[in-house]
């Protein structure tokens, strides 16, 4: 049986950083890695949780609105997919950073946090989203040179 991509790239490379996954046509899966992977620090439920929620309520309300076709958190712990239509890297970058300063400065609840929005409505917290924000704004404000390709083993 043939692997799926992401089993192909060495994890144990990997740092956190903004990554091409793949491309499928018009269709651009970003890796957006927050953590380190297998290092023993992930994310745990509730700060994905809460960020997968706050993410993705303000880039489909961003200038990529209509080309955001998903955003969401990776079983791993240690980052995010977000699948765009007609990808420009540095756009989606500069979106991607727009994003995390919105979270930053959000006042008030987390997007979607009633029993009638999410299906676990109780395990958000906007201060873990914040805090993971600023964990991977920083990250990317530190990386001038953003290739978007993983790193070579």
């Amino acid at each position: 049986m043939k692997k799926i991509d992401s089993f192909t790239v060495n994890h144990n490379c990997l740092v956190p950083g903004i990554y091409i996954s793949r491309k499928d046509g018009d269709l651009t899966t970003y890796d957006l890695r927050t953590r380190k992977p297998n290092c023993g620090i992930y994310m745990d439920n509730q700060t994905m949780h809460s960020l997968e929620h706050m993410f993705a309520t303000y880039i489909r309300n961003s200038t990529l609105s209509d080309d955001v076709i998903y955003f969401g958190p990776m079983g791993c712990q240690t980052g995010f997919y977000l699948i765009i239509r007609n990808a420009n890297n540095l756009r989606v970058l500069s979106v991607v950073k727009e994003v995390l300063k919105k979270i930053l400065e959000h006042e008030g609840d987390v997007f979607g946090s009633t029993s009638i929005e999410c299906g676990n409505y109780r395990n958000l917290e906007l201060a873990s989203a914040k805090a993971e924000s600023k964990l991977f704004l920083s990250l990317l404000e530190s990386n001038p040179n953003v290739t978007f390709q993983y790193p070579n083993e």
